[in-house]
């Protein structure tokens, strides 16, 4: 695999309702998951410089299913269904928490996941539950502060620092990074594809499932 991808030849390959569904196991994936209203599909749309690629809506929670993009050979982005929102019936949410565990868990090619949080409400519940079964798994994480526009240079940079500072209090900073990240300033973009290149070029067996982990969130 190369080490410098070309995001911008992303292309859709299949979506998929459950874990069973899924393409084969082979190579890496980096699944993107967050809030319904958090922008995820607005930074996959930025990251591949292709505005048509991840569908965006104004009507939070209408992705429920999981999509995967090829970005190169054997090269995964993934695209996990939105969580959280108020208007989703309690069996929807109950279903995508199931199916979000389970992949997180049992997804052998998973090298990472970016965990999108809009930066004005960073670490909602539901958000340190994903955070703590990540860790459980021993999966690493990287936090997107999204919307970082919306705040000056300086309470954006003290919500990160305040996030960093939270993960070290747990003692999982090891595990679990953090940047500001803008779609509409396309702020955060060389950091988010550094990350990215350093996932989707691990060698086999660098992480793998425990039965306990660090301390949660």
């Amino acid at each position: 695999m190369g080490s410098n991808i070309d995001f911008r030849q992303a292309r859709f390959t299949q979506s998929a309702p459950s874990l069973g569904e899924c393409p084969p196991e082979t190579g890496r994936e980096v699944a993107f998951a967050g809030r319904s209203n958090a922008g995820k599909s607005s930074a996959i749309n930025t990251l591949t410089d292709n505005s048509k690629l991840a569908r965006t809506s104004k009507t939070p929670g209408r992705t429920q299913l999981i999509n995967f993009f090829d970005v190169g050979e054997n090269q995964r982005l993934v695209d996990l269904p939105g969580y959280g929102y108020a208007k989703v019936g309690r069996d929807m949410k109950e279903t995508w928490q199931r199916n979000l565990s389970e992949y997180l868990f049992e997804r052998e090619s998973l090298s990472g996941l970016i965990l999108l949080m809009d930066i004005r409400h960073p670490m909602q519940e539901v958000d340190a539950m994903i955070i703590n079964w990540a860790v459980e798994a021993e999966m690493p994480v990287h936090i997107l502060l999204t919307k970082a526009d919306k705040l000056k240079r300086g309470p954006a940079n003290n919500t990160l620092l305040a996030v960093q500072n939270q993960m070290r209090a747990a003692g999982i900073a090891d595990l679990v990074s953090a940047q500001c990240f803008s779609s509409l300033k396309q702020t955060g973009i060389d950091q988010l594809k550094a990350k990215l290149n350093a996932w989707l070029t691990l060698d086999e067996g660098e992480h793998s499932q425990t039965d306990g982990g660090p301390d949660t969130v």
